[in-house]
């Protein structure tokens, strides 16, 4: 099945019986460093709810979030901003081991993160249509040298993992590495961990999804019947996070689980409104703003609601995901391999503002993936 076929959220077709792509059958890893995903508007739409009130509510929101100065790591080393309305925006999810996230992580309590996806996120002119293209965390790339935010800088490395990066350097060095292998200026970045992300889902009292095939994952505890389940906090991130006992194991298939839950969120996150109650309001911004980490132009609710309320306008339906375009490494089946002719007529079509052709995912790699739609 290639990318361009995969069936989206609520189009029956994503089940047992999905191809696989092109490449062999990935062996299954460890679970120590599955990442969650999360999109930027889910977050931040939220705070638009929740997070405009004055005085006490205000100051205590606010105090909430913490930013991270990109722009003063980077310097001017960096894509050209483009003026034609549309934003890019790096959206990450963390799996820090300090905290309350050592339980939901695994692992030992170092106070290490690593972040295992990435979703680069292009809101097109007007902030009605968005496109949305996953960046397997398994793909071998060169990531460029990098100053992170505490002042130290990385030498250059070829050949590693795409989440190398954000081990390395944190934020900076993995919008740095996004913008080398892009060619694209990222406006903006968000990142959410996992206690947060569980939270989040709990207080907006689950999120419907339906499977299409029963998914029994022991290493991320996730057990389900194929059929229509609200999902809570914990099943959701053992949703984001499986791969084993679903298709062929690989990270790939994963991202499509990934991908299908986020639009079922999306709309989940559009239920929430005037009818809510005032508590439940504030409990999701308390959360959303907790979860968060922004650059530092987001960094204020202020900041963060008035980018929301520009996003507000897009729905699940006119969102389009990919991945992108990677083969199989030859010599590694565990590890992925730009497609660098594929992706370009990726990064192009996101430059101008353009939607993201058919021909650029036809043929790559898509590992395979048992289904999850919106009911």
């Amino acid at each position: 099945m290639s990318a361009e076929s995969t069936p989206e959220p609520g189009i029956p077709g994503l089940d047992e019986t999905g191809g696989r792509g092109n490449g062999s059958r990935r062996k299954p890893r460890s679970t120590r460093r599955k990442a969650l995903l999360i999109t930027a508007w889910t977050a931040a739409g939220v705070v638009v709810l929740g997070g405009t009130g004055a005085g006490y509510v205000y100051f205590k929101l606010n105090g909430n979030i913490k930013s991270v100065d990109i722009d003063q790591a980077l310097g001017a080393d960096r894509p050209m901003k483009i003026d034609n309305g549309s934003e890019n925006i790096l959206v990450l999810g963390s799996d820090s081991r300090s905290g309350s996230n050592k339980k939901l992580g695994g692992g030992t309590d170092d106070g290490s993160a690593r972040s295992d996806t990435a979703m680069i996120v292009h809101v097109y002119k007007g902030h009605k249509k968005a496109s949305v293209v996953s960046v397997p965390r398994d793909t071998l790339i060169d990531r460029p040298e990098c100053t992170d935010t505490n002042g130290t800088t990385h030498p250059a490395a070829s050949g590693v993992m795409f989440n190398e990066a954000y081990s390395t350097g944190g934020a900076a060095c993995t919008v740095k590495t996004v913008e080398s292998l892009t060619g694209i200026r990222m406006d903006h970045y968000l990142e959410v961990d996992f206690a947060g992300f569980q939270k989040l889902i709990d207080d907006l009292g689950g999120v419907p999804v339906t499977t299409t095939a029963n998914i029994d994952d022991r290493q991320s505890h996730l057990k389900l019947k194929a059929g229509t389940h609200t999902l809570d906090g914990e099943q959701a991130l053992g949703l984001v996070r499986t791969r084993h006992g679903v298709g062929d194991g690989s990270d790939l298939g994963r991202i499509q689980l990934q991908q299908a839950f986020v639009k079922a969120l999306m709309d989940q996150v559009k239920h929430v409104g005037v009818f809510s109650s005032p508590k439940k309001l504030y409990d999701l911004a308390d959360t959303a703003t907790r979860a968060v980490t922004t650059d530092s132009d987001l960094g204020s609710v202020n900041a963060l609601a008035d980018f929301a309320n520009g996003l507000k306008g897009i729905s699940s339906s006119h969102t389009k995901m990919v991945t992108m375009p990677v083969q199989y490494d030859p010599a590694n089946l565990n590890r992925v391999l730009v497609a660098k002719s594929k992706a370009q007529l990726v990064w192009d079509a996101l430059r101008n503002d353009r939607p993201v052709p058919a021909s650029a995912t036809r043929g790559t790699a898509t590992g395979e993936a048992r289904g999850v739609v919106t009911p």
